[in-house]
C-alpha cells in the first residue's frame, strides 16, 4: 500500500490519506496502520489534528473484535451510514451503475484500474486515490458528492460514531454547500436514498487492482 511521504507533502492529500487509513476495516493489521496516521499527525493542520487524534486513540484502546464489531455496525446495517457515495443518490436503482462507471473511469482517466475487489465509489476508494494518484480528479469527485459526505456525516453524529470525526475532516477539504446542496440534504434526511430492487450488479471494472489498495474496504459497508 502507499501510505504518507514526507514533509512536503499537502496537507489536503495527508488528510486524505489519513481519513482513507482510518476508514478501512479493523484487521490484524491495524495497529501497524495506526501508527502511520500518528506520525502524519503533526503534519495537519490543528483542526484537523484534533479531530483525527480522537479517533486514533478510540481505536488504540478498543479491543479488534470490538472494533470490528463497531465498525460492522456503524456502516454494514445502516442504509443511512453507508461509505458509497452513489447509494445517497442512487440507492437500489438502474442510475447507480452510470453513476459507479463514472468513478472508474475517472481512475482510468488517471492511469489506474479500479480495485476488483471493491466498488469504486466507496469513500476509502475515493480519498485513496485522491490522496496518492490524482488530487486534481479525486477532489472533483469529493466535491461533486459533497452532499452525501455531509448526510453520512450528520448520520455518524446522531449515531454517536467516532468515525463521524473522519468524516467531518474530509468535510473541511471541500467547498461549503451551497443552498442546492442544502435542499438535497433536506430531501435525503427526509426520503433516504432511493430504492427499486433491480438485481443491480457493479458495473465490470475488472483488470489489475489499483496500486493503492484500502486495507479492509471490502469488509464493511453497504452495497
Amino acid at each position: 500500500m502507499r501510505l504518507f511521504g514526507g514533509r512536503g507533502d499537502n496537507d489536503r492529500q495527508l488528510t486524505w490519506q489519513a481519513c482513507s487509513v482510518l476508514l478501512g476495516y479493523p484487521d490484524e493489521h491495524q495497529a501497524g496502520r495506526l501508527d502511520l496516521v500518528t506520525a502524519a499527525l503533526p503534519e495537519l493542520v490543528a483542526a484537523r489534528r484534533r479531530m483525527l487524534s480522537g479517533v486514533v486513540h478510540h481505536l488504540r484502546s478498543t479491543p479488534l473484535a470490538q472494533a470490528q464489531e463497531e465498525y460492522v455496525e456503524t456502516f454494514d446495517w445502516q442504509r443511512r451510514r453507508t461509505l458509497y457515495l452513489t447509494y445517497w443518490t442512487a440507492g437500489d436503482t438502474r442510475n447507480r451503475g452510470m453513476a459507479l462507471l463514472r468513478f472508474a473511469d475517472a481512475y482510468r482517466a488517471a492511469g489506474v484500474e479500479p480495485p476488483a475487489d471493491e466498488l469504486p465509489d466507496h469513500l476509502g476508494v475515493v480519498l485513496e486515490f485522491a490522496a496518492t494518484v490524482d488530487p486534481k480528479a479525486g477532489y472533483a469527485l469529493l466535491a461533486e458528492h459533497r452532499t452525501p459526505v455531509s448526510m453520512l456525516h450528520e448520520q455518524l453524529v446522531k449515531a454517536g460514531s467516532p468515525y463521524a470525526a473522519v468524516v467531518e475532516a474530509v468535510s473541511t477539504t471541500l467547498p461549503a454547500a451551497g443552498p442546492d446542496d442544502l435542499r438535497e440534504a433536506r430531501r435525503l434526511t427526509m426520503a433516504g436514498p432511493p430504492v427499486e430492487q433491480v438485481g443491480l450488479d457493479s458495473p465490470p471494472v475488472g483488470g489489475q487492482p489499483l496500486p493503492w489498495p484500502v486495507a479492509g474496504t471490502n469488509a464493511g459497508g453497504s452495497r
